[in-house]
């Protein structure tokens, strides 16, 4: 019990200690829906460079990816950082989703209570009903498991999933619904576009495929010709 309870409040301890006073379900510590991709990128410490490309058209759609130091920063100690990997998705250069996976090793034993009771010193309590009309779960929350809780705001949402199977741990999902709404709509959109001009593409690979051997036949033909002696 002793173990569990200090297990409780250190959990509590780093969400509230790298969060700001009055965090709000706008915001994951210090990383806000709606900022743009270089605000996330600096403050993650990682390269804007290295996010990835999901679609480009009818809008541009990616995906950050930034795992904490298991490290103390200036030390040799070990951080107790529950944080194993957050991945921030953005539609159109804005956050519209968090998606925090915490790590096994260090939630291990901890109940759907004792994650709510410490995810709650920082959002509130939890909501008993879901604000706003009913939607339709995303591929990455229907991946996450059964929902544990909710916080948020009719513009903003806070879910805690706990995975089944394998990976067995904790995930907190963020939210903006609007912006999620719009970047699964053009992700769809996105998809029947590539549909639509995969036919187009094949046959302009094919002919550069042709167009390049036969420049690069020609090529040797004139370099083999020129020192050929029968």
């Amino acid at each position: 019990m002793q173990t569990r309870t200090l297990a409780i409040c250190a959990f509590g301890l780093v969400l509230l200690t790298h969060g700001l006073e009055g965090q709000g379900p706008a915001q994951y510590r210090n990383f806000e829906l709606g900022s743009d991709l270089a605000a996330v990128s600096t403050l993650a410490g990682v390269d804007s460079s290295g996010a990835k490309m999901i679609h480009q058209r009818p809008a541009v759609l990616q995906d950050l990816e930034w795992r904490p130091s298991r490290w103390l920063v200036g030390s040799t100690s070990a951080s107790t950082d529950p944080v194993e990997q957050i991945v921030f998705s953005f539609y159109n250069d804005h956050l519209f989703r968090i998606v925090v996976d915490y790590g096994r090793e260090r939630t291990e034993g901890m109940t759907d209570a004792d994650m709510i009771e410490a995810i709650s010193a920082v959002y509130g309590t939890p909501l008993t009903r879901v604000p706003g009309a009913a939607r339709t779960a995303s591929r990455v929350e229907v991946e996450s498991g059964p929902p544990v809780a909710r916080w948020g705001d009719a513009e903003h949402a806070v879910v805690l999933y706990r995975a089944s199977g394998y990976r067995q741990a904790f995930r907190l999902i963020m939210t903006q619904p609007a912006l999620d709404d719009l970047a699964r709509k053009a992700a769809i959109q996105a998809v029947r576009l590539d549909e639509q001009e995969a036919p187009r593409r094949e046959v302009a690979r094919q002919k550069k495929e042709r167009d390049d051997g036969r420049a690069a036949a020609e090529k040797a033909r004139i370099a083999n010709k020129g020192v050929f002696r029968p």
